[in-house]
């Protein structure tokens, strides 16, 4: 991102569309987050997850919600969708398929 913040997790699927999920574990992490705002504008699908004991009332209900411990998740609440602006969704498609060759050079043991 342009403001040198990264998310917790970033997906691209088929059509080009990114999602971003945020993690909360506890209602101090979430109160204290007022970044989460920011990757609004980086996505087109924003989700909030957290732990089975987070009160998910106080989530925002205008994002999505997933649900989930360290063996499975659901998606509670789907997320909106909102298009990113075409230079943005161009600039981040870029940043991410450099990111995964990074990866995959990596986990090949060659240098990227």
């Amino acid at each position: 991102m342009a403001t040198g913040r990264r998310v917790d997790l970033i997906g691209l699927d088929r059509r080009g569309m990114f999602t971003v999920i945020e993690v909360k574990t506890s209602v101090s992490d979430y109160r204290g987050d007022a970044k989460w705002r920011d990757y609004l504008a980086w996505c087109d699908r924003f989700y909030f997850a957290i732990p089975p004991s987070f009160p998910q009332h106080i989530m925002p209900g205008d994002q999505g919600l997933i649900v989930g411990d360290s063996f499975a998740a659901a998606i509670v609440r789907p997320a909106g969708e909102a298009a990113l602006h075409a230079a943005r969704r161009k600039t981040l498609t870029l940043r991410f398929a450099r990111a995964a060759a990074r990866r995959l050079a990596a986990a090949e043991g060659a240098e990227a």
